[in-house]
């Protein structure tokens, strides 16, 4: 099959749907971010890549603090909302109805709503050009009791949601499982 060559571009799936939270002049804000993933085991971290211009960078930078909330599909409007208007013009909590918690980070707002929540400490803040990454610490997850089987987070309980760019700019929820992972594989070993 031929390839058709795109150039240097930002094209990786999948892209995960986040609210990333922070407390900005003693006000919690929330935006969306689909830039983000694990970025070490051991301790646990995540990293959040966000454009120097956003909002809640700034109340990341300012108290070291961070959540990072991972949404359901039942909040796709509101996550798309916290993408595109600023918490600069908007009551974010308000508009969206968002209840807010906190765990042990006074500076890392958690919305309620969302069935899988992450506090975090910023460890690192590199500047890549057009954005920052930040890197954060996960010193406690928060997961809606409904949302375990067998006492671990169960991803179809969770029901979270992709962000899809390209000539399909939507989000897409999860699909069928294809295949056991760590089993899968072992059809390719030689007998």
């Amino acid at each position: 099959m031929e390839k058709i060559r795109l150039g240097p571009t930002i094209l990786a799936y999948p892209m995960p749907a986040f609210l990333v939270g922070s407390v900005i002049c003693g006000k919690p804000n929330f935006m969306t971010a689909a830039w983000g993933g694990i970025a070490c085991g051991q301790p646990p971290m995540i990293s959040i890549s966000i454009h120097h211009k956003r909002y809640t960078l700034q109340g990341i930078k300012q108290t070291g603090e961070f959540s990072v909330c991972i949404p359901s599909q039942e909040q796709v409007t509101e996550t798309d909302f916290c993408g595109i208007v600023s918490g600069k013009r908007y009551n974010k909590i308000t508009v969206c109805g968002f209840d807010i918690f906190y765990g042990d980070l006074a500076n890392a707002p958690m919305i309620v709503q969302c069935p899988v929540t992450l506090e975090c400490q910023v460890e690192q803040i590199p500047d890549l050009g057009s954005h920052v990454l930040v890197i954060g610490k996960i010193t406690e997850i928060h997961v809606n009791q409904n949302c375990l089987t067998e006492d671990k987070p169960d991803v179809e309980k969770i029901r979270p949601f992709i962000y899809s760019t390209g000539c399909r700019r939507e989000y897409i929820g999860f699909g069928n499982p294809i295949a056991q992972a760590f089993q899968k594989g072992k059809d390719l070993k030689p007998g």
